[in-house]
């Protein structure tokens, strides 16, 4: 199992950035994918997650923290083994490293943001926004 975090970098308020987890030894299909960050001083807090939806199944489920409501979109391309989180209009409170996580289920655990979930993590990605 490996996650690995790509796309971080300097942005300026306002900005947007995208972010990929590309995931290999397991499928998106069988496990959902939270994205978590990490600001110096700071408590690892949960951003976002997307998996399956366990309601009718037609579509994925998504959820977001209240910070990036509305700025951020989670997604996912199953075929290319990756998850994507695109950051727009960003703050310079966004930064911070990012990291993807694998909890062991299809949707995302109840407890979402709980660490102790996660087993499998990424190495995470620098996200800078600054003027």
């Amino acid at each position: 199992v490996q996650l690995v975090e790509s796309g971080g970098g300097l942005a300026q308020p306002g900005g947007s950035l995208r972010l990929s987890c590309r995931v290999s030894g397991f499928s998106l299909n069988d496990y959902a994918i939270t994205w978590f960050r990490q600001a110096p001083g700071r408590q690892r807090e949960g951003v976002s997650c997307i998996g399956e939806r366990t309601t009718d199944y037609s579509d994925d489920s998504t959820l977001y923290t209240d910070s990036v409501q509305g700025r951020f979109t989670v997604s996912r391309d199953i075929a290319k083994n990756t998850v994507y989180l695109q950051m727009n209009s960003l703050k310079p409170e966004d930064t911070a490293i990012y990291y993807c996580a694998r909890p062991q289920s299809r949707a995302c655990p109840v407890v979402t943001w709980a660490h102790y979930v996660y087993e499998d993590w990424g190495q995470g990605t620098q996200v800078t926004v600054s003027s």
